[in-house]
């Protein structure tokens, strides 16, 4: 009873946080998008997402930590894909990953109070239910990564619910990569799903996130053929990121 009433209150205290951090970037976020434009806009608006995500990790006591392969070309495009276990990896990516990126993110997320008028403005939104959707938000991703805007893809395309440490990957960042010939930047999000886990939230603790990032792997004259070979040896890095850490 009393591990619930703890949770009960952390869980009030730490949405208070995560308020009001938000209320202290947004006037900055939205000035931010209306003088800047595409990758530029992005860059500045991550300084202040750092910040709201800072706050958040410090008060709340969910320290960040990264480690691993680190992407020393900021003006190089990747394509980030990482393992997504929990409602801390969008903290624990913002202050792990160097520089912005553009993450993929479902279009439902919008509807949440004052968390959806940032969202919109920092992801690519797409609705897996509808196909022009879908393509529309390839384009868009073909288009930053075209003018150097890193990008990040959740390959099991929402929070892993299995038992496994990876569900099965969709094809979409793969296929972006090959067409695109992007390199990919994998990344594994480590301990998450212990502090803060999506089934159980009223068994949230306070604790280290660890971000491991691995060398990219070259995509330099992939073909379509070599979706699935692609796929798999990412998918195997990324259990290897896991597993050794």
């Amino acid at each position: 009873m009393l591990k619930k009433i703890f949770a009960v209150l952390f869980i009030g205290y730490s949405l208070s946080i995560f308020i009001l951090a938000m209320l202290i970037v947004l006037p900055f976020i939205l000035i931010s998008s209306l003088l800047f434009k595409h990758k530029k806009a992005q860059d500045i608006i991550f300084i202040f997402l750092k910040i709201w995500a800072g706050i958040f990790s410090v008060f709340c006591f969910f320290p960040i930590r990264s480690r691993g392969y680190k992407l020393h070309n900021p003006d190089k495009a990747y394509i980030y894909v990482s393992n997504h276990n929990s409602y801390l990896d969008a903290i624990a990516v913002v202050l792990s990953i160097s520089g912005s990126v553009k993450p993929l993110g479902k279009i439902e997320m919008v509807k949440t109070p004052l968390f959806g008028i940032i969202y919109k403005r920092v992801v690519v939104l797409i609705d897996r239910k509808d196909k022009e959707s879908r393509a529309r938000s390839v384009e868009e991703l073909k288009t930053d990564l075209a003018r150097g805007q890193s990008i990040l893809i959740f390959p099991e395309g929402t929070m892993n619910k299995t038992e496994s440490n990876l569900a099965d990957f969709y094809d979409g960042a793969f296929r972006l990569a090959i067409e695109t010939q992007t390199d990919i930047a994998p990344m594994a999000i480590l301990n998450a799903r212990n502090l803060l886990p999506r089934a159980h939230p009223l068994h949230v603790k306070p604790g280290l996130t660890t971000c491991v990032f691995d060398e990219p792997v070259q995509v330099a004259g992939l073909k379509a053929e070599d979706l699935e070979d692609l796929k798999a040896k990412v998918r195997k890095r990324m259990e290897l990121l896991i597993e050794s850490n």
